[in-house]
């Protein structure tokens, strides 16, 4: 197959010289979304890139069980071999130059680079050949191995690479059209977090209003808390804690007790805990704000899809997913979901059928799933 030359090859070819001796070149944002995924021992990004500590001469899977090294002693490579070219050795305990870093892998991290460096969005032929594959064939891998269709992953990089930009820049529109979309029309549908719009990204979403009130059900007291765009936040807690809750979520946000405005929003909620078949067939129709990263609200939305009833085990969700092993980044995803019963994190147990944690007490978690199958 004739080499189909890419735009940022003479650019891409100058940073990798740089390879053996700072590591990956990536950018500030995308260095610090893959430091996250190592923070989190995410699966999802295993294949992807490995990372190196310099005090150790050691590189390890995203995902390595290893004590964290400081964030200023690693750096990042696309591959094993880039890794060792750098003077480093395969980590004895995840092995990372083992299995997954096979040729598809290699070429999959090569189209992830090539989307972190590029200024506007890679055609997917154009990817595809860099990989040596068909487009079809490419898309499937990439999804199968990254979790995110090739355009999915290109709009995140374009998103990080935005929010980045906007902290420091003064002109919203400049940034705009740097962060490479073509109209501000686009930035603010990709970048606009339900209730959430660029200006306000900018200034930490100060301003912003979130309206909310309380309201006792059969399992406690429930605060519901919510923006122009839907529900935001539903939380079992003390009416003495509201505030302190709603703070810890949305520190820049002015906040209005409002219960008389949200009466038939919190009644919705009030049914979803004590009539759960009522839940299934209204659910569709509550408008939410969710907050999330992509995967967390993959997660969140593979919740919503499981009826009242039924449960699933953390195990069977990551493989719905297309991340068979990432079922321990689902359950962070699930511990990390603000709107209890309205996204029923409570439906997800253990492969041995114990109930395992729930953020709102266990005994909570219990009651609702006994409700649930007395319903069926």
């Amino acid at each position: 197959m004739e080499k189909i030359e890419s735009p940022l090859d003479s650019k891409r070819s100058r940073e990798m010289k740089k390879i053996q001796e700072e590591g990956n070149p990536c950018s500030h944002e995308v260095d610090e979304q893959r430091w996250q995924a190592v923070c989190d021992r995410n699966q999802v990004w295993d294949g992807i890139f490995v990372f190196a500590v310099r005090t150790t001469g050691v590189y390890c899977r995203p995902n390595c069980t290893s004590r964290r090294a400081n964030r200023e002693n690693v750096s990042f490579y696309e591959t094993p071999s880039q890794a060792e070219l750098a003077g480093f050795r395969a980590c004895q305990r995840c092995k990372p130059n083992q299995s997954e870093f096979s040729a598809h892998g290699e070429a999959i991290a090569k189209a992830c680079r090539i989307m972190e460096l590029s200024e506007e969005e890679p055609d997917l032929a154009m990817l595809a050949a860099s990989a040596g594959l068909s487009p079809g064939h490419f898309q499937k891998i990439f999804k199968a191995q990254v979790g995110l269709s090739p355009k999915r992953y290109a709009i995140a990089v374009r998103k990080k690479r935005f929010r980045h930009e906007l902290k420091s820049s003064k002109n919203i529109t400049q940034t705009i059209y740097e962060a490479g979309y073509e109209s501000a029309s686009r930035a603010y549908a990709d970048n606009a977090t339900p209730g959430l719009m660029p200006g306000k990204h900018k200034k930490g979403a100060r301003g912003e209003t979130i309206r909310y009130a309380n309201h006792e059900t059969s399992l406690g007291n429930i605060l519901v808390a919510t923006t122009d765009r839907g529900i935001c936040l539903v939380e079992f807690a003390d009416k003495c804690d509201s505030l302190s809750i709603l703070e810890a979520h949305f520190q820049l946000a002015e906040f209005q007790e409002a219960e008389e405005d949200l009466k038939e929003w919190i009644s919705v909620v009030v049914a979803q805990i004590d009539d759960p078949q009522q839940r299934h067939e209204t659910n569709l129709t509550i408008p939410l704000d969710i907050r999330g990263t992509v995967f967390q609200e993959k997660v969140w939305q593979a919740l919503m899809e499981i009826p009242p009833g039924e449960t699933v085990s953390y195990a069977q969700l990551s493989h719905s997913l297309g991340h068979p092993k990432a079922a321990r980044a689902v359950a962070r995803a699930c511990a990390s979901n603000r709107l209890a019963v309205l996204v029923p994190c409570h439906r997800v147990i253990r492969g041995s059928g114990d109930l395992a944690g729930y953020k709102w007490g266990i005994e909570r978690k219990q009651k609702l799933l006994k409700k649930e199958a007395r319903d069926q």
